[in-house]
């Protein structure tokens, strides 16, 4: 999981994709100690984070592998004494959640897309935005402006780069520029769109897309138009939680750890990722 801008304003695509289904359920429960309607069966140690699947980072939830993130919170998390529940809903909407204080972190978010989250020190990963585009196009990204006469297709609320997130602002009514895409598995069908030529563009993060096409057969692999963006990436923190700065800490120390102690490669390495940069 790239990417957190909060877009409010859902574009239709009809006519483009299936009905939405339902959305994944979550607990209208918060895990703070203070919350009187928590059940007594929730532990206050237990952690909820969410976000939509955007494997290899965060994947399923309650998959055999759940994304290295999630994997790694694990780790840390129940060395100082909690337990994760990982839980997946749109991006959108797991922002929301935990505006609310419905749920306790996200993951996969970048530093400039989430404001007013509580960040940890240590990333626990790294995101490279890249645009595709369908195989038999020539197109190759130069800058924003090279984006005129091409319709960009993203995904709502996700946060791909200050840059092109303002451009994706600003032309969020033009309907030839910026299309944006919610609901269910929304790679898959961004790339089937490119396929059929319904749009130009697509954003997305390098290792989500190859991971997509590695453990998806039935999906025809785009065209890489060339990289925007590089930025770590983290599980950020509830403003909501009274404890958000205390998680973040433990998050970062044991993430540390981890690095140093060569865990965290041999998480990656399960993914076939390797050790990212902390510089």
């Amino acid at each position: 999981m790239p990417r957190a801008i909060l877009i409010a304003l859902f574009i239709s695509l009809a006519g483009c994709s299936p009905p939405e289904e339902q959305p994944v359920s979550y607990p209208a429960q918060t895990t703070h100690p203070s919350d009187k309607t928590r059940p007594v069966s929730r532990s206050e140690f237990t952690i909820v984070i969410a976000a939509d699947p955007w494997c290899p980072h965060n994947c399923v939830a309650g998959a055999a592998r759940e994304g290295y993130t999630i994997d790694t919170a694990r780790e840390v998390f129940a060395a100082a004494g909690y337990e994760v529940e990982y839980l997946n809903v749109s991006w959108a909407r797991a922002i929301q959640l935990a505006k609310e204080g419905r749920i306790d972190a996200i993951t996969g978010a970048f530093t400039g897309g989430a404001p007013g989250f509580v960040f940890p020190r240590e990333a626990i990963g790294v995101s490279r935005t890249s645009l595709y585009t369908n195989a038999a196009s020539h197109w190759v990204y130069q800058g924003i402006e090279s984006l005129k006469g091409q319709t960009l297709l993203a995904i709502n609320g996700y946060f791909y780069s200050p840059e092109l997130g303002a451009y994706i602002e600003r032309n969020l009514d033009d309907q030839n520029r910026v299309w944006i895409l919610s609901g269910p598995a929304p790679l898959n069908r961004a790339v089937s769109l490119l396929e059929r030529h319904r749009t130009d563009v697509f954003v997305e993060d390098e290792f989500v897309m190859n991971w997509a096409l590695q453990t998806r057969s039935d999906l025809t692999p785009p065209r890489n138009a060339g990289e925007i963006y590089e930025a770590p990436i983290f599980i950020a923190f509830s403003p909501a939680n009274p404890k958000a700065a205390e998680l973040a800490q433990v998050l970062s120390d044991g993430t540390r750890e981890l690095r140093q102690s060569g865990r965290l490669s041999e998480i990656l390495a399960s993914y076939g990722l390797p050790l990212f940069s902390v510089d």
